[in-house]
């Protein structure tokens, strides 16, 4: 996959769709496939489903998985469409200065869903244009549920 974007903040990455209307359009289909924003809070079962932080008035309350280290794996989406995100993904590049802990602006308005766990030292070397090879998820994919 190759890196479309590399601004010292994200990295994001995927196929952009830009031939198929901004999105992943599966076999035999004729629209963009959407994933809906996912939020998981810590304290509440059930996670919340295509509702920002604050369209949920859950401001401040600890999200499970943070946007607070380098390579937080998060969900792309446009920014006022909660429910678009479709075939992209993107890595957060944590600054303290930026993103100070309890008022983290990504916190609950991005579905992150997991970190990178290895070559972390090399996230910021990335640049536009640099491909991945390959990704592998270490844990947590028996949990994965298909539609």
């Amino acid at each position: 996959m190759t890196i479309q974007r590399s601004d010292g903040f994200i990295i994001q990455t995927g196929d952009s769709g830009a031939a198929q209307k901004n999105g992943y359009i599966p076999p035999g289909e004729t629209k963009v496939r959407k994933v809906p924003l996912e939020v998981g809070y810590i304290g509440r079962k059930d996670p919340l489903y295509s509702e920002t932080v604050d369209e949920a008035g859950l401001v401040g309350r600890p999200v499970r998985i943070p946007f607070a280290v380098d390579g937080t794996i998060a969900q792309a989406r446009v920014e006022f469409d909660n429910d678009s995100g479709s075939s992209q993904v993107f890595m957060f590049l944590f600054e303290s200065d930026m993103t100070p802990a309890g008022k983290n602006l990504l916190d609950g308005r991005y579905g992150s869903f997991g970190y990178t766990v290895g070559g972390n030292v090399f996230l910021r070397q990335i640049k536009e244009g640099d491909i991945i090879l390959s990704m592998k998820v270490t844990n947590g994919l028996d949990r994965l549920v298909r539609p």
